[in-house]
């Protein structure tokens, strides 16, 4: 929190970009992380506002389709009243906070009260299109210039500030935000004024993000293709000949989820993974974790354990989370991989192996199945009287043990990281599968198969469903959500490729 000598905390007028979550400033990402409260527009993308503080709190602005608006005033005075609080507040707006984004109405409220505040720009959707659109906004044959026009001026101006004679002559590319309603009445104040008819225009909505549209017509037709409803709300309209020159497929809208929406439900660490396998395939990624983990109640165990370690013949990871936990910690108390010495490494499927590599371990044993029943067979079969060092959550199936046990192994059990249930549904989230809907959800494991459900119900069924493993599939079965798709191998890798698969079949 950083308040000035007064006691107001700082209000940042931040700019989330056009959509892609990817587009969002580094400053945007540091303000949002600091932020008390963050009071957004309802079309920023999820994604971005998940960059806040899982303690800020969230302020939607509401939808227009819905009523539930909030006056420029209200806002206003959300944003002293806040501040005067004590508390650092962010206003993440759509697209750069300068352009067409009232701004200044804020400014001068902040500034009357007194309160400090800082404005970070972000790009603004107009100039996005030309490149998600290979809309080249300005070209050497067909646009010395562009011009960013407001195609719903205020309801309570008297006349037009907007010189559409000038506008017609204009040498390069119109672009109009905010044009939908009327597009009848700047779209014929343009020809009225000497623009020609045939001129080329793109409507593009939601720019940058999975459900892009783009609808091609021109100055004369625009008004009748969008009465018709094939241009809807949020849209940008690009008017001049450099239409032209964009391809029908773009290299945005030519990648293979391009218009799919996936909400990720893994712990941090695999949902950066999974999002950053899925965005680049040109998927929109919502995070959404639906378990927390975190360290265990008491380190002496695993402490104890690794200084230990000598006395063990096997040391066993059940998931890639115990691996982290185990080996930060053995990193954290002043040991490296040598510690282990002679000791045999097992995990639980292939996706546990490769965090265990990304410490510089190769493992020893990595059965064919990813259910521990298939672990608990292969060690018995390789090592039955040996003694085992089991490394895992606070909760689970405890299979392996008693399986190991019963063949006469000697097994020590250590919890390295606890995990527990988000007690709460996401508000982002919820929203997002009730309103604009998701297509697939990742889920990683049981326990987050479980509280999936709990948090969200048949607001699930929505969406389609891939699971990363047998075991977690038979647990969504169990809970009468059978997944859609399962990855193959049972790895973050192969969650996003069995969405690929799904896609490619047009499923």
């Amino acid at each position: 929190m950083t308040a000035d000598r007064h006691g107001a905390a700082w209000v940042y007028l931040v700019g989330a970009g056009p959509g892609d979550p990817g587009l969002i400033t580094l400053r945007a990402v540091e303000c949002l992380r600091r932020a008390d409260v963050v009071i957004y527009d309802y079309l920023v993308n999820p994604a971005i506002v998940g960059h806040a503080s899982p303690s800020a709190e969230l302020i939607s602005l509401g939808r227009p389709d819905t009523g539930r608006l909030i006056t420029q005033d209200e806002i206003n005075t959300q944003l002293v009243t806040a501040a005067r609080e004590g508390r650092t507040v962010v206003r993440l707006k759509g697209g750069d906070p300068s352009v067409f984004g009232r701004v200044a109405d804020e400014v001068a409220a902040l500034r009357d009260a007194g309160v400090p505040y800082e404005i970070v720009p972000g790009i603004t959707a107009g100039l996005a299109v030309g490149a998600y659109c290979e809309i080249p906004v300005t070209h050497h044959d067909d646009a010395s210039a562009v011009a960013l026009v407001t195609g719903h001026e205020r309801d309570a101006k008297t006349g037009s500030a907007l010189d559409y004679a000038a506008l017609a002559r204009f040498p390069g590319t119109l672009i109009l935000y905010m044009g939908v309603k009327r597009t009848e009445e700047w779209s014929q104040a343009l020809i009225r004024h000497g623009k020609s008819a045939a001129t080329p225009v793109a409507a593009i909505r939601w720019a940058t993000r999975a459900r892009q549209e783009m609808v091609r017509c021109d100055l004369g037709s625009v008004a009748a293709t969008a009465a018709k409803g094939r241009i809807r709300s949020p849209s940008v309209f690009v008017v001049g000949s450099a239409v032209d020159r964009a391809p029908d497929v773009s290299w945005f809208t030519a990648r293979p989820l391009f218009g799919t929406r996936v909400l990720v439900t893994s712990t941090p660490s695999t949902a950066a993974k999974l999002r950053d396998g899925l965005a680049a395939l040109g998927a929109e990624v919502l995070t959404g974790p639906v378990i927390r983990i975190g360290d265990p109640p008491d380190w002496s165990p695993v402490d104890q354990a690794i200084d230990r370690m000598a006395a063990y013949d096997w040391l066993v990871f059940s998931s890639a989370n115990g691996v982290d936990y185990f080996m930060r910690r053995l990193l954290m108390r002043g040991g490296d991989v040598r510690r282990l010495g002679p000791v045999k490494v097992a995990v639980a499927g292939t996706g546990t192996a490769e965090r265990l590599h990304d410490y510089g371990v190769r493992a020893d044993l990595v059965p064919e199945r990813f259910v521990a029943e298939s672990l608990a067979e292969a060690l018995v079969e390789r090592d039955a009287g040996s003694r085992f060092l089991l490394a895992g959550a606070s909760r689970g199936r405890h299979v392996l043990a008693p399986a190991l046990e019963r063949a006469g192994a000697r097994v020590d059990r250590i919890v390295v990281y606890a995990s527990s249930d988000i007690a709460e549904p996401d508000p982002v989230v919820a929203d997002a599968l009730a309103g604009d809907g998701i297509d697939w959800i990742t889920v990683t494991s049981s326990a987050s198969a479980r509280s999936l459900v709990r948090l969200y119900g048949d607001a699930i069924r929505s969406a389609r469903i891939v699971s990363i493993s047998p075991v977690t599939s038979d647990e969504l079965a169990g809970l009468g959500y059978e997944p859609a798709a399962e990855a193959s191998p049972h790895t973050v890798s192969g969650v996003v490729d069995a969405i690929v698969e799904s896609a490619q079949v047009g499923g």
